[in-house]
């Protein structure tokens, strides 16, 4: 009888001892959303510049999307967009328009605001 009485108080000693044990919940960890896929901004900003020069009344001659260039004409305007994307991960978008004096000086502007309002800017 003394022997199953230690043995009731070991298991109970036992039990009473794990019981007292704690867990504890994970710390709850904060993680960014990712951010936008670069292959998917470049190709919003490339679309974007393609539609503004279409708007505009460029004639596409070229669009080379693995250099990033566009080039057409309008009036004897030559008009070249660079879509770059830079080390820091954000892009560049450069239009020059060259041609004859006094031909269409506010063509890149006009190319500029289209691209603008096209990328909700």
């Amino acid at each position: 009888m003394l022997r199953t009485l230690r043995i009731a108080f070991l298991f109970v000693a036992c039990i009473a001892a794990l019981s007292a044990c704690v867990a504890y919940e994970p710390v709850p960890v904060y993680y960014p959303p990712p951010a936008a896929a670069p292959s998917h901004s470049f190709d919003r900003a490339w679309n974007a510049a393609l539609e503004a020069l279409k708007e505009t009344g460029v004639l596409i001659a070229s669009a080379d999307p693995a250099r990033g260039l566009i080039r057409g004409t309008r009036d004897q305007t030559d008009v070249t967009v660079s879509v770059a994307r830079l080390p820091n991960g954000t892009l560049q978008v450069e239009i020059e328009a060259a041609g004859p004096k006094g031909r269409d000086p506010g063509l890149a502007s006009r190319i500029s605001q289209a691209y603008r309002r096209r990328m909700g800017v």
